[in-house]
């Protein structure tokens, strides 16, 4: 029996549910993912809300990329770790956030960091804290090209511009457009959707520079975007599910390059009737946001996942005799970025062996600072 790529050569080694990662896979996709942009790691900053893992942003790091974006305060800190060179914080930092942000780009010297701002009072928050610390904050203006969950509007980007050079704290960068709100599986739609966010972003860049001529960066986009965006050389993109994908994006950008290069491991525990067996993939191991299926069961095409709670998930199959107790199954999740947070640690596979820990730090809201 031929054995597939990402089968255990020893199952039992591994308890379940497990996160198995291929190594060999994920520096391939880096690869995939800079070729993309013709090679240039200048205009890539890999998301690593997806990956939140130290051992990942190594290996993005050994592939030649030193700019990233993040989520949290936690993300920031293991690329500093790491000795990422620029570290945007996808985020308008709030409350305790603000220090905490000031605290990290104090303790890591070496390592320049941003954040977004789509308010003047955020602005004038941000600015007051860096003058009491005795620093400076580079920022860029989130700009709403479409998601509608955070950025300013167009029509309001001048006068937050005019904010935020007024105050000495902070340097404006550039301009910031998150359009997460592409995501239809025909390319064609997903271009037009996608050349309508870059003119709105590059509407507002016009217009700081305007203002003033050293503002020169443009940051667009994550994954479905991805596409188009890398052929624009005038911007940085910022996908982040490339390194492990999924199979919702699997699906729906059917011409991204990208292999799976994270799956899940699950047993049987459960022979319920003549077609019904369950495992142990509750929602507690896999990503629970979207609807049923949560996952895609390798080469096993005749599953048919019909209910799950916490623990237990119930699969439909055509004759349940045919599955023993503690039989193995992959499965790649839907959605991999919130399905890594779910685990400590990701097993990193190489050939059917398990051949290390990588341990998912940034899991946790908070690590030093």
């Amino acid at each position: 029996m031929i054995k597939h790529w990402y089968e255990l050569n020893d199952a039992s080694e591994v308890d379940s549910p497990a996160l198995l990662v291929y190594e060999e896979r994920v520096v391939d996709n880096i690869q995939k993912a800079i070729e993309m942009v013709g090679g240039d790691c200048s205009r890539i900053r890999p998301h690593v809300k997806t990956n939140k893992s130290t051992d990942v942003c190594i290996a993005l790091r050994k592939a030649g990329i030193n700019q990233f974006k993040c989520a949290t305060i936690a993300e920031a800190e293991i690329l500093g770790d790491v000795g990422a060179k620029d570290v945007l914080l996808a985020y308008q930092p709030t409350g305790p956030k603000i220090e905490r942000l000031i605290k990290l780009k104090k303790h890591y010297g070496k390592t320049n960091y941003s954040c977004l701002i789509d308010h003047n009072e955020s602005a004038r928050a941000l600015n007051r804290a860096c003058v009491l610390a005795d620093c400076s904050m580079d920022v860029y203006i989130d700009v709403n090209i479409g998601m509608n969950r955070t950025g300013v509007a167009l029509e309001e980007v001048e006068k937050l511009a005019v904010t935020i050079l007024s105050l000495p704290g902070l340097r404006l960068m550039g301009v910031h457009g998150y359009d997460g709100h592409i995501h239809d599986s025909d390319l064609k739609i997903r271009e037009e959707q996608s050349a309508i966010s870059y003119a709105l972003l590059s509407k507002a860049h016009l217009l700081l520079n305007q203002l003033c001529s050293s503002i020169s960066r443009m940051i667009i986009g994550g994954s479905p975007s991805f596409t188009f965006h890398a052929d624009r050389t005038d911007v940085i993109c910022s996908p982040g599910t490339f390194v492990f994908w999924d199979y919702g994006y699997g699906e729906t950008l059917k011409e991204q390059p990208f292999d799976y290069a994270a799956l899940l491991l699950t047993r049987v525990i459960s022979i319920v009737d003549q077609h019904h067996i369950c495992l142990d993939l509750g929602y507690k191991a896999v990503a629970s946001e979207s609807a049923l299926p949560r996952v895609k069961f390798l080469d096993q095409p005749d599953l048919e996942v019909v209910s799950q709670s916490e623990e237990h998930m119930v699969v439909k199959v055509p004759n349940a005799q045919v599955y023993e107790i503690g039989a193995a199954f992959y499965a790649v999740p839907k959605h991999i970025c919130p399905t890594v947070a779910l685990y400590e640690k990701l097993v990193v596979i190489t050939d059917g062996e398990v051949d290390n820990y990588w341990y998912v730090t940034a899991r946790d809201r908070k690590i030093n600072f």
